[in-house]
């Protein structure tokens, strides 16, 4: 304020400050995010259909205009009944396991599109209904203040979190291949047939042909519509399958084929996503090292709940940089618990820690279960950050890869607890096991020492 003083007043405010001995200091105070929220997000993209006395208000029980919206959205249930059933509430206060029970964020983030037009179309419309998209820097601004428990009064986002305004759109062509990198190598697959009412899962091993060491720092991937994932494995022994042929899940009369279920036994986790478009990149200086002659094996998953034949095809774009811009050379994380139980019409909750014998810097989370697990949580074991929740998953088939930056920095002795609940519906006891029918416990990730 200061600086836009006449010289007069500046005169007058010292003299002030000296009569009255004052020795208080000018505070910048930083704007309430979720004023920020209001202001900047909801009042110029959905206050004009939330607002008392609307069509849009009515229906949805929503008004997001003037001093409402925070007791609107805060800890209320959502009006459509098929997000109430599955336990959502518009936003929760509890931190990053609010984000994927919040009806906000299924509502507005446009990017996993696909995952929620094939499994949740009951829940309407994705918002702005009929406009563009949140811009990103507005869905991360917004995905940060859940992450932080969604405040009412405090500071807890960078507000530069808006200076990116770019929009995600929702593609129109059915599938592109990608450019090629620019230093990399790419891999295409397909198009295949995925049969007529049929899930066809497969793996498919493809050599780089990389005559020495590669340094990945990012990958990329786009995949035709009917995708249910796509993840990339490689081998740390020489038990190679065949390169160049579909190994398949199932036969096309649904019996599964074991020959397949064998060839994965060694696998190692590298690169997964379930979004048709998906960019992951790792942090600066950081690369996973490819050795020389190495290969990937593409498993993808398709589902076809048509009567006709649909095919599916793959493009992955594997981003390299020279070694000499490498700091810190990146390792996968694969945490399994095979030794478990689950009695046979049961909730049971298991847990169950991992701890590391040297310092690590965690840079991304993702779990693995089958269907009947019902919520995956990970928290840091040990340290000043003991029992922090860092990752947290209510869809089984769509947990979330998460990244952090700054990595999660874990000391040795300290560790990574899993924590997953599952209904058993069944009428016999499951265990650990390769197939649907049976369940999984994993933590996939990635780290770097120091």
């Amino acid at each position: 304020m200061l600086l836009y003083m006449k010289k007069n007043n500046i005169y007058f405010l010292v003299f002030f400050s000296i009569l009255t001995f004052s020795c208080e200091k000018v505070v910048d105070e930083k704007a309430a995010t979720f004023d920020i929220i209001q202001t900047k997000i909801f009042e110029p993209n959905c206050v004009a259909c939330h607002t008392a006395g609307t069509s849009f208000a009515n229906q949805s029980k929503l008004v997001l205009s003037g001093d409402q919206s925070y007791n609107q959205l805060v800890n209320r249930a959502p009006e459509n009944a098929a997000a109430k059933n599955d336990g959502l509430l518009l936003v929760g206060d509890l931190g990053l396991e609010s984000l994927y029970s919040s009806f906000l964020w299924e509502k507005i983030n446009f990017p996993d599109f696909e995952h929620y037009y094939s499994d949740h179309a009951e829940y309407g419309e994705l918002m702005p209904f009929g406009g563009p998209s949140l811009t990103y820097g507005e869905l991360e601004f917004i995905r940060q203040w859940i992450v932080n428990g969604a405040p009412r009064t405090g500071s807890v986002v960078d507000e530069a979190v808006l200076d990116d305004t770019r929009r995600f759109e929702i593609p129109i062509e059915d599938f592109t291949v990608l450019s090629p990198p620019t230093q990399g190598l790419q891999l295409n697959l397909g198009p295949f047939d995925v049969p007529a009412n049929f899930e066809r899962e497969f793996y498919y091993y493809q050599s780089l042909n990389n005559a020495e060491d590669l340094y990945v720092n990012k990958f990329e991937s786009s995949m035709k519509e009917g995708s249910h994932h796509l993840i990339l494995y490689d081998f740390p022994s020489q038990n190679l399958p065949v390169s160049n042929q579909f190994r398949d899940i199932r036969n096309e009369n649904n019996t599964l084929n074991f020959e397949t279920i064998l060839s994965i036994s060694d696998q190692r986790f590298v690169f997964g996503t379930q979004l048709r478009n998906a960019s992951y990149s790792f942090p600066e200086g950081v690369a996973l090292k490819i050795p020389a002659n190495w290969g990937f094996d593409i498993n993808s998953h398709y589902v076809n709940k048509t009567s006709d034949i649909k095919t599916g095809q793959v493009s992955v774009n594997i981003h390299t940089v020279p070694f000499s811009e490498v700091t810190h050379i990146a390792e996968n994380l694969f945490l399994n618990n095979t030794s478990f139980s689950l009695p046979a019409r049961q909730i049971t909750t298991l847990s169950k820690t991992w701890n590391f014998n040297e310092a690590v810097n965690v840079f991304m989370l993702t779990s693995h279960a089958h269907q009947y697990n019902t919520e995956f949580k990970i928290y840091i074991s040990g340290g000043d950050r003991d029992g922090e929740l860092v990752f947290f998953s209510k869809d089984w088939q769509h947990p979330p890869l998460i990244t952090f930056d700054p990595p999660l920095h874990l000391e040795a002795g300290q560790g990574l607890k899993a924590q997953a609940t599952y209904n058993n519906t069944t009428d016999k006891n499951l265990k650990f096991g390769l197939l649907s029918e049976d369940e999984m416990m994993i933590i996939f990730g990635a780290y770097y020492k120091d």
